[in-house]
C-alpha cells in the first residue's frame, strides 16, 4: 500500500495513507494545499502543494476539491472547529 510522508511541526515526520489526506486545488493554477490530521498528536495541519506535491498525491490516489478562492473556510473547517468546541478540551488545545 502507499504511504505518504509529511512533516508535522510537533510531531516531525509521519506517514499516512492517501485516504488520510486530501487536497484542494487552487483554480487554474495547478497548485493548493494538502490538509491531513496528524496520526501522532491529532492537530489539523494545512500544507502548500506546488506543481510536483499535486502531481504526486493525485497519482496517489489523494481525493481533491478545485476551490476558486484558496484563503475561504471550507465545511471540512467548520466541522472540525465544530468538533473541537464540542470536546470541551478547546481551551487547553488552543493555549497549547
Amino acid at each position: 500500500m502507499t504511504t505518504i510522508r509529511t512533516m508535522c511541526p510537533v510531531c516531525g515526520e509521519v506517514e499516512l495513507l492517501p485516504g488520510e489526506l486530501s487536497l484542494e486545488l487552487t483554480a487554474l493554477s495547478g497548485t493548493g494545499s494538502y490538509l491531513f490530521d496528524c496520526p501522532s498528536c491529532g492537530d489539523s495541519q494545512r500544507r502548500p502543494a506546488n506543481h510536483r506535491v499535486v502531481s504526486i498525491l493525485l497519482a496517489t490516489g489523494v481525493g481533491y476539491e478545485v476551490i476558486d478562492d484558496p484563503d475561504r473556510i471550507t465545511e471540512t473547517e467548520i466541522a472540525r472547529f465544530t468538533a473541537a468546541l464540542d470536546s470541551g478540551d478547546w481551551i487547553d488545545q488552543l493555549l497549547h
